[in-house]
């Protein structure tokens, strides 16, 4: 398996009240990854709240990362940052600290151009040194890549790999076929949005970043070798399961369900940086009951 292919699995990033990066607590989770043999952490991505963490924090997380799993399992790190200078200096520290990829998402204040944003990913690119995947996360960013921008992307040294949205009307196949047909080949072109990751990988996608995969590795892999070997029954049972779960990510945002599950599976009792808040009781509540109808997946 390739670097940006398989299951990448996106962990939270335990802090405290001060935005201080609790390195045991982390280690933990990524640990679990690993054991759950996914084939690469996403470290520092949106489930891992950079853009609340401070460049020492990050590099913090980075290093506590590559002591604990470094060898064993990719790190793709987020160096995403509303100045250029910032984001080129996030990923000298990730080559530094020994990571494997990057990942960035153009992350801005001032709605920017696509010249801005080429410029932008190539300079980042060019100081990191390291193999980099773009992250077109509009609904964050409010910036989407058309397809033009990311073929143009695609031919800048180091740039090997997009992270995608769903696509409207979830029509996988002709996005990956249009696509493709402006990159060039070995461009890997994978999907975020767990609920739609089941379509993405039946239709071809070469990778699911995964939300629940940071805290669910066993569980998420279970779906992506089910949908790798095109076991479609497989696949729709799995999914099913995970059902309740998809519709609490829906309804409240990935973000905030992932760390009641850290609770719920009493692997920490972390809080969200603010002003992010928790989510209450009831919801809480649910959070188990959606565990629980997962039941054995990862056995199937």
């Amino acid at each position: 398996m390739t670097l940006f292919h398989g299951l990448s699995a996106f962990p939270i990033t335990p802090t405290d009240e001060h935005g201080v990066v609790d390195a045991t607590a982390l280690t933990r989770l990524l640990t679990r990854i690993a054991a759950g043999k996914a084939d690469s952490i996403g470290l520092l991505g949106s489930t891992g709240g950079y853009a609340f963490l401070s460049r020492d924090q990050r590099r913090r997380a980075v290093d506590a990362a590559m002591s604990a799993v470094g060898g064993k399992i990719p790190v793709i790190v987020g160096v995403g940052a509303l100045r250029t200078d910032e984001a080129q200096a996030l990923a000298r520290d990730a080559l530094e600290a020994g990571a494997d990829a990057l990942l960035l998402a153009p992350v801005s204040y001032t709605p920017l151009t696509d010249d801005e944003v080429y410029e932008h990913f190539a300079a980042v690119a060019d100081a990191g040194q390291l193999p980099l995947c773009i992250y077109n996360n509009p609904g964050t960013t409010k910036f989407t890549f058309s397809k033009e921008l990311i073929a143009r992307l695609a031919k800048v040294a180091n740039i090997q790999a997009v992270k995608m949205p769903l696509p409207s009307g979830a029509d996988f196949r002709s996005e990956l076929e249009s696509l493709r047909s402006e990159t060039q080949s070995g461009f890997a072109i994978g999907y975020s949005g767990d609920w739609g990751a089941a379509d993405a990988l039946l239709a071809g996608a070469d990778a699911w970043y995964s939300v629940v995969a940071g805290l669910l590795p066993a569980e998420a892999l279970a779906l992506t070798r089910a949908a790798q070997s095109r076991d479609v029954e497989k696949v729709r049972t799995i999914n099913t399961a995970f059902e309740p779960l998809w519709s609490l990510f829906k309804e409240f945002g990935s973000f905030r369900v992932m760390f009641a599950i850290a609770e719920t599976l009493d692997l920490g009792r972390f809080e969200p940086p603010r002003p992010v808040l928790g989510l209450q009781e009831r919801a809480r509540q649910r959070v188990k009951e959606a565990l629980n109808a997962l039941g054995s997946v990862s056995s199937l």
